[in-house]
């Protein structure tokens, strides 16, 4: 069969719809009937009927009609299905005829106008002869109609034109042209709708209505035939579960034929068609699984059936349109809102389909081979009278008599010639590409890819098939699929070779000369020779006209290279060395080698060039150091260095020359394993002392960059101080620099203060200063830096002090940074020299004392609460925590609300020195006048506490403790008495009591007096009187 013969007939992939032909319209020059026209057809919504409409003339000739068989005892049928049946249904014979007619109810020329129409109605009915088909009349009115039963005349004259018209009332329809048209026409077309669904039942009880004069003997085909005929009028009534049934009945129907070699491709064809529908209408039913399942059956049940061997390529392109079309379905169903997954999505059916058209291409080109002697034969049998098949799936030269026997020869023949295409193919694989992008198969998408790669290469389009393998080698590369990567640079190189594309070429053989490649040794060889052959002849390629690096995972020369030292100082010369071995199975020559660094003012420093005596040549399995070395400047101190690419130059500069690149340092992405069977494959060049005392390569690692660090200072810096410190005293730190240069320091300065980098709080709660006699305050920095300490000749010595406050307690760490110049010489250059000595020292700050308040009684009665204008007494303890003796100077104590009750406050700790654990009391009389405020809490104060450490030169510390609040509690009548020190026995001992009232209201006073044993009482035991406020009684 020609190529053009495995697509599916347009009727097949359409939806099948209800064939309505319109009559009576005159849409080129009648506006209003152009108007009914663009209703029917335009802009068709979702939500409409399914209805084809067609405009056709009145006297159309329509298909005629077959005469009626009434016996099928003598009847074998000549095939399945005719190739014309489903476009006639389709496009040809109408469910229903509707003639458009102008008439209005009222029309003064009724009568003529009946007639005219009811003959217009009889030329349709002769033109439908034999058919069922139903014939509709619309009136095309000017005026609304009334409802019905209002308008007696248009009921009468309705009748009469029904009668005249031989028409059932529901066949007449009237279409008033209003500014509602649409409206009208939704409702005649779900009224044409009912008819042709009418229509369609009755042709399947007709086709239904043979079957009870069917053998099984000689009409198997006309079984298949009728239900398929069935399924299909079923999906034009658009009633698709009876339809998919019908065609599930017609499937098994078409593989109980007895298939044999002359009806074995009709019997295929059809089974592909069937299949297509029962596979269409399980996805238009969201049941996908029972389309796959549907699909999976057909190719079981059909890939064996190939017929002749000398037809096996047929059978091949028969499969893959099968595959197909069944990806064209799948993938219509996922726009239609169907959800498809990696592991199954149309990309797999694609994909296969492809693959079957390889092997049809293949099985094409060997019988080809065979029979490339014999010529076509003339005239032509493929050539046919009658310019088509009556039946699908059947030869030409065959057709109706699918019992006799002939030579494939001529048809096999014709379709070799026809099959050598690879468009196809190519058409599939990038179907089936875009479908496993979308759904994130990457790896099959590569896979695919190069496919269509080689089916480009093999039908010569190398630019196309370059840009496809070149865009999968860089995911083969990052993956490290060696092998396959082998082959699809084989194949590339064949185009880059077929192109002359000098580039190209030259970039894939370096890369099958390294160690991914798994091509044997003499390959390689092969390909090493070729690619000197290239370079050695040509014109020398300009700067400008240098082509566009492209990246190789592994070249066939293997770098690494490394400084000798992860940091060097600025007074030392950078080593750097750079290791070569060359996996190739010959020796390479190259002319110039060439070290890229971070700052490329070094450059300069890092270039090898091939002289005349000097041949730079790696042998295979060698490993070939080279070194260089050059002077850092001063201002990269503190800066790394790295390399950040090695140039290798094969070739020379006057010919064609090939430049390998290595980011960084070198060395690539091979495994060990891969690296060891790479040196296992390489010959050896000699195994002598030599060989024994070079480096492995594999313990060679990289070391692509170095620090340049500061020169090693010539100098000592000493601290000297007492730790611990002691919060907020000026704590002495001493510092002492001695030179041990042998030329004179400069610019010496110090830096001195907290460290960066610690606590944050640390930073707000430590003062540093130059001046050792006043107190640090919040002014103060916590970090000196750049202190001038001008020149040291060599061993001078240079003491400073540093004074720190520390507020709040605990470890801190000190630095103390000396920083200076001096001249040098490095490999014969004069430089000068930034050199600095950083000493740190963690100082742990302590409390020097603690201070305890207490409130008395003047009895020394623990108080929790102070009664108002009653004397009490405030203790203070200080006792000492610090390490080192503490020299108290001074205290004083500043009162808020409260008073004194002595004229003067006096210090009672004034100068005493106190040792480690200590203390230090004092004692003082208070009293609490009355206090108008509503809080019972009160202020007292603050005490303060001059000190320093003992036989110190250091400025006073004064140190403020703030005194508690104290709870005041007024008492309305306040009683003391007067006492003398001391009594004698049997004497009398007078004893006065004060009584007072401190409130503003005058009290009654009652007092009584206790006997006791060891006294004996004189005087009233019970006075009585009355107080004033703000008096006092005295009773004795």
């Amino acid at each position: 069969m020609a190529a053009s013969q495995w697509e599916l007939p347009p009727e097949l992939c359409c939806r099948p719809m209800a064939f309505v032909a319109l009559t009576g319209l005159d849409v080129v020059y009648n506006a209003v009937h152009r108007a009914i026209w663009d209703a029917f057809c335009a802009n068709r919504r979702a939500d409409r009927v399914p209805i084809s409409f067609k405009v056709l003339p009145g006297d159309h000739e329509y298909p005629k009609c077959r005469t009626k068989r009434t016996s099928y005892e003598w009847y074998i049928p000549k095939g399945i299905l005719k190739t014309g049946w489903m476009n006639k249904h389709l496009n040809l014979v109408p469910a229903l005829v509707v003639l458009f007619y102008e008439l209005d109810w009222d029309d003064p020329q009724w009568k003529e106008k009946q007639s005219e129409c009811a003959t217009k109605v009889e030329i349709v009915r002769t033109s439908l002869q034999g058919r069922n088909t139903k014939v509709a009349v619309v009136l095309i009115q000017k005026k609304t109609p009334l409802p019905p039963g209002e308008d007696l005349v248009a009921s009468e004259r309705a009748a009469a034109l029904c009668t005249a018209c031989d028409l059932s009332g529901k066949s007449l329809f009237v279409l008033p042209h209003t500014d509602h048209l649409v409206g009208y026409i939704i409702r005649l077309e779900n009224a044409f709708y009912e008819h042709a669904q009418t229509y369609y039942y009755t042709e399947i009880r007709r086709v239904k209505s043979h079957k009870e004069f069917l053998n099984k003997t000689t009409h198997q085909l006309l079984f298949v035939r009728h239900q398929f005929k069935i399924g299909f009028f079923s999906e034009l009534k658009q009633d698709t579960q009876n339809a998919l049934k019908y065609y599930r009945t017609a499937y098994s129907l078409v593989h109980e034929l007895r298939a044999h070699e002359t009806n074995m491709l009709e019997i295929k064809t059809l089974a592909g068609f069937i299949n297509y529908k029962i596979c269409r209408l399980c996805f238009q039913h969201n049941t996908p699984l029972d389309a796959i399942a549907q699909f999976r059956k057909h190719i079981d049940q059909c890939k064996k059936k190939i017929g002749s061997a000398e037809l096996a390529f047929e059978h091949a392109a028969w499969m893959s349109k099968q595959f197909q079309s069944f990806g064209e379905l799948f993938d219509e169903a996922i726009k239609l809102g169907l959800t498809a997954i990696q592991t199954q999505n149309p990309g797999f059916y694609y994909q296969q389909a492809a693959c079957y058209s390889q092997d049809r291409k293949q099985q094409a080109l060997t019988l080809c081979q065979v029979s490339a002697g014999a010529s076509y034969p003339s005239p032509d049998p493929l050539d046919t009278q009658s310019g088509g098949l009556d039946f699908y799936g059947q030869r030409h030269w065959r057709q109706g008599h699918q019992s006799k026997d002939g030579d494939p020869g001529p048809a096999d023949e014709g379709e070799r010639r026809s099959s050598l295409g690879r468009e196809l193919i190519i058409a599939l694989l990038s179907n089936a590409v875009a479908q496993f992008k979308k759904y994130k198969c990457p790896r099959m998408k590569s896979h695919l890819m190069v496919q269509m790669g080689e089916e480009y290469y093999h039908a010569k389009d190398y630019t196309k098939a370059l840009k496809l393998l070149d865009y999968v080698m860089c995911d083969y590369r990052t993956e490290r699929w060696w092998a396959l990567l082998t082959a699809i640079l084989t194949t590339a190189l064949r185009c880059a070779f077929l192109m002359a594309s000098v580039k190209d070429y030259t970039v894939y053989c370096m890369e099958l000369l390294g160690r991914a490649s798994t091509l044997k040794d003499e390959h390689k060889a092969r390909i090493e020779k070729n690619l000197l052959r290239v370079l050695q002849v040509g014109v020398a390629v300009r700067p400008a006209d240098r082509g566009a690096a492209t990246r190789l995972p592994l070249t066939p020369v293997q770098c690494k290279g490394r400084f000798q030292s992860p940091s060097f100082h600025v007074d030392q010369p950078i080593l750097l060395q750079v290791f070569l071995r060359a996996d190739c199975p010959q020796p390479v020559a190259f002319s110039k080698l060439a070290v890229s660094l971070s700052n490329q003012e070094y450059n300069q420093w890092c270039v090898a060039e091939a002289s005349g005596s000097d041949s730079m040549t790696l042998l295979p399995g060698k490993t070939r150091s080279f070194s260089f070395s050059f002077v850092a400047k001063t201002e990269d101190v503190g800066k790394k260095i790295e390399v950040t690419g090695v140039e290798l130059m094969l070739g020379a500069a006057a010919g064609r020359c090939v430049f390998l690149s290595w980011r960084g340092a070198g060395g690539d992405a091979a495994s060990a394993h891969e690296a060891l069977q790479a040196s296992r494959s390489s010959r050896r060049w000699g195994r002598g002392l030599e060989a024994r005392q070079e480096p492995s390569w594999d313990s060679l690692s990289l070391q692509p960059s170095t620090m340049i660090i500061s020169r090693v200072p010539r100098i000592s810096v000493q601290l000297s101080h007492q730790p611990p410190a002691l919060t907020n005293e000026l704590y002495r730190i001493g510092i002492s620099v001695r030179s041990e240069e042998d030329a004179t320091a400069r610019d010496v300065t110090l830096t001195a203060g907290l460290k960066p980098g610690q606590d944050a709080g640390l930073s707000q709660t430590t003062q540093v200063t130059l001046d050792g006699s006043v107190v640090c305050d919040d002014s103060c920095p916590s970090l000196i830096p750049d202190i001038p300490l001008g020149t040291l000749e060599p061993g001078q010595r240079l003491d400073r002090c540093v004074y720190v406050t520390c507020v709040s307690t605990g470890p801190r760490v000190f630095l103390f940074h000396v920083a200076y110049s001096v001249d040098t010489s490095v490999d014969g250059r004069r430089i000068v020299c930034r050199c600095h000595k950083d000493e740190t020292v963690t100082i742990e700050t302590v409390v020097p004392f603690e201070v305890s308040v207490k409130f008395v009684s003047t009895k020394f009665e623990p108080l929790d609460r102070v009664a108002v204008d009653v004397p009490f007494l405030l203790m203070t303890d200080v006792q000492s925590s610090s390490p080192w003796p503490l020299l108290l100077s001074s205290s004083s104590l500043t009162l808020l609300a409260m008073s004194s009750t002595s004229a003067q406050l006096q210090s009672q700790v004034q100068d005493v020195v106190l040792e480690t654990g200590e203390c230090a009391s004092e004692c003082f009389s208070l009293r609490c006048p009355a206090h108008n405020s509503s809080s019972n809490a009160v202020a007292t104060g603050q005490y303060l506490i001059s000190w320093r450490r003992y036989r110190a030169d250091s400025p006073l510390i004064q140190t403020t403790v703030t005194l508690p609040h104290v709870i005041l509690e007024p008492v309305p009548v306040y009683i003391h008495a007067d006492l003398p020190s001391f009594g004698r026995v049997r004497e009398s001992l007078p004893v006065r009591y004060h009584i007072e009232n401190r409130t503003a209201l005058v009290q009654e006073v009652e007092m009584a007096v206790e006997p006791s044993d060891a006294f004996m009482f004189s005087g009233l035991k019970q006075p009585q009187g009355r107080q004033l406020d703000d008096a006092s009684i005295a009773a004795a």
